[in-house]
C-alpha cells in the first residue's frame, strides 16, 4: 500500500523547534509572552499592517472583529458564498444576518461588479448592510479596490477574510490590509501553521486594543479581577507563537513551492480535455500574486468523461486526499432561508471543482502519483480508442 498523500499537510523545520524550546526553557508556556509579541510585530512587518493581535484561530479573529466593530443583532453582513463556513459562523455568534454574494468566474472570488451594483441598489432603498466580509479564496486576492471604494463611499465596513491568502498580494499590497479589519488563519493545513491559531490586523489602534482586551477575558486594568464586558479566551499561546515565527521566516519559500506544485499540475494535466484550473486573476494591474495555497480545477464531464467525484474516489483508492471545492454557503442547510445575490457561478464551481494535494513538502514522485491517477480517469472517445 502506498503512503498516504495529504491535501495540505504542515511543513515544519528546525527553526520552529528551536523557538519552541526557547519557550520551554524560559517556562513561558501560557498565552501572551515574548514570542507572541514578536510574532505580531513580524507579521506587521511582512504585511505592512499597522496593528496585529495573535489569536487562537481565524474564526476567533472574525468573531472579535465583529464585536470590536459593534456588529450584532439586526445588522446585515454580506459575505462571499463560495467559502468555508468559518467565514460565516461568527455572524451567527453575534446575531447578525448573513447575505451571500456570488463568485466571479475569472477569479472564483466575490464578484465585484455584482456586489457594487447590489450595494448601490441597497443604498437607494436605505437598506445597506453594516459590513462586507470579503474572502480571498484558495490563496488568491479578490478584486479588492472596487469593493473597498464602494464600501468607503457608502459607509459600509470592510472585513477581509484572508485566512487562505497569507502571502498573496494585490497591487503589491498584502491580502488582508485593505479593509477596516483583516485576518489570517494558521490552521494545520494553511500555507504556514501554528497548529491552530490566527492573526487579526487592522489600521485602527482602537480596534486592535478592543480585540486584545476581549481576547483576554475583558479584564479591566486593575489589580483584582474586574469585568465590565463579556470577554473570551482567544489569545494565542507563547509556544504556538514560536512555531508561527519560524514558519513566517519560510513563508516566501512556501509560496514558491506551492506555485511550483501548481505549475507542474498545469503542465501535465492542463492539456487534458475538460480540465480548467482556477485562473490567476490580474485585474489589469501589476503586483498581483496568488500563493496557490491549493491547486484547484474544474472538470467538464462531457469532455473529460468522468466527474470530479469519480476522480476524487479514484485518488482516495490510491491513498491520495483530494476534496471538492467549498460548497456554497447558500446551499448549506444551516443557512437555509438566507438571501443570496446571484449564486449560479458558485453552484457551478462546486459542482465541477476539485482540490488536489498541494503541500509545499509534496515531492515530485508524490505529485506524479496524483497526476497518474487523474490521467487514468479520462474517458473521452479518443482515449477509449
Amino acid at each position: 500500500m502506498h503512503e498516504r498523500i495529504y491535501l495540505s499537510p504542515p511543513h515544519l523545520g528546525q527553526r520552529e523547534e528551536q523557538l519552541v524550546l526557547e519557550a520551554f526553557r524560559a517556562n513561558w508556556i501560557a498565552p501572551v509572552g515574548p514570542h507572541v509579541d514578536a510574532f505580531e510585530q513580524e507579521l506587521c512587518a511582512y504585511t505592512g499592517a499597522s496593528h496585529a493581535v495573535a489569536l487562537s484561530s481565524g474564526t476567533a479573529a472574525l468573531h472579535l472583529a465583529l464585536e470590536a466593530l459593534d456588529i450584532g443583532a439586526g445588522d446585515e453582513v454580506w459575505v462571499s458564498t463560495l467559502t468555508f463556513a468559518a467565514s460565516v459562523f461568527p455572524l451567527r455568534y453575534v446575531g447578525a444576518t448573513p447575505v451571500f454574494v456570488d463568485a466571479d468566474r475569472g477569479s472564483w472570488n466575490m464578484d465585484p461588479v455584482l456586489l457594487v451594483e447590489a450595494l448601490h441598489g441597497a443604498a437607494r432603498r436605505n437598506a445597506l448592510p453594516r459590513a462586507v466580509v470579503l474572502v480571498h479564496l484558495y490563496g488568491q486576492c479578490a478584486d479588492v479596490q472596487p469593493i473597498a471604494n464602494a464600501c468607503k463611499a457608502l459607509g459600509v465596513l470592510l472585513i477581509e477574510d484572508a485566512a487562505e491568502a497569507l502571502g498573496a498580494t494585490y497591487d503589491g499590497r498584502a491580502a488582508g490590509t485593505f479593509g477596516d479589519v483583516g485576518f489570517y488563519s494558521f490552521n494545520g493545513n494553511k500555507i504556514i501553521t501554528t497548529s491552530g491559531g490566527g492573526m487579526l490586523v487592522t489600521p485602527h489602534a482602537q480596534v486592535a486594543q478592543r480585540v486584545r482586551t476581549l481576547a483576554t477575558q475583558a479584564r479591566e486594568p486593575v489589580p483584582h479581577y474586574e469585568h465590565r464586558h463579556v470577554g473570551y479566551n482567544y489569545r494565542l499561546s507563547n509556544v504556538l507563537a514560536g512555531i508561527g515565527r519560524g514558519q513566517l521566516e519560510q513563508l516566501e519559500a512556501r509560496v514558491a513551492a506551492r506555485r511550483a506544485v501548481f505549475d507542474r499540475y498545469q503542465t501535465r494535466l492542463g492539456a487534458l480535455p475538460g480540465i480548467a484550473f482556477m485562473p490567476e486573476a490580474l485585474y489589469g494591474r501589476s503586483g498581483m500574486r496568488s500563493t496557490r495555497w491549493l491547486t484547484t480545477l474544474t472538470i467538464d464531464v462531457a469532455r473529460f468523461g468522468a466527474d470530479c467525484e469519480t476522480v476524487r474516489v479514484a485518488l482516495e483508492a490510491q491513498q491520495i486526499e483530494a476534496r471538492p471545492v467549498w460548497k456554497p454557503m447558500h446551499q448549506q442547510p444551516v443557512f437555509a432561508g438566507c438571501r443570496v445575490i446571484g449564486g449560479d457561478v458558485a453552484d457551478a464551481l462546486f459542482s465541477a471543482g476539485l482540490c488536489l494535494p498541494s503541500g509545499s513538502s509534496l515531492t515530485a514522485a508524490q505529485q506524479e502519483r496524483v497526476i497518474g491517477v487523474v490521467q487514468s480517469c479520462v474517458r473521452t472517445r479518443s482515449a477509449a480508442a
